[in-house]
């Protein structure tokens, strides 16, 4: 009997020091109000290097702007791709209120092949050109 508690009490240590802290990766949607229209324009904050000549609004494959219907919309394709909601606030500039939504999602193992993957989900105006 002592043999099997010890067992349990070492397989119970084992499966203890087994779990790894979750590692995680942020993003920030900003929407924007188009003018004179019911949809959003979204752009997508991930840590990437940012231009003044440069958008980081989310692109289609033919490098329109893709339109969301709404930050909901905007939060749902980001469900889609694995993304957890986590924060939201908003900032009023002049009469225009701009939506900033706190995304997360999490990754096993931290590596340099994380932004490219963050670039084929979220293609910009940069990554199109490449």
């Amino acid at each position: 009997m002592k043999k099997l508690v010890l067992i349990f009490a070492i397989l119970f240590a084992l499966i203890v020091n087994a779990q790894e802290t979750p590692k995680y990766v942020y993003s920030e949607i900003v929407g924007t109000s188009k003018f004179l229209s019911t949809k959003v324009l979204i752009q997508i904050d991930y840590g990437q290097a940012t231009s003044i000549w440069e958008s980081n609004r989310v692109k289609n494959t033919d490098g329109s702007n893709r339109d969301f219907n709404s930050m909901v919309d905007a939060m749902n394709y980001m469900g889609a791709l694995g993304w957890e909601f986590q924060q939201a606030y908003v900032v009023t500039i002049g009469q225009q209120n701009v939506y900033h939504w706190l995304m997360r999602k999490e990754f096993n193992d931290l590596d340099a092949n994380i932004q490219d993957e963050l670039k084929k989900n979220f293609p910009t105006k940069r990554d199109l050109k490449k």
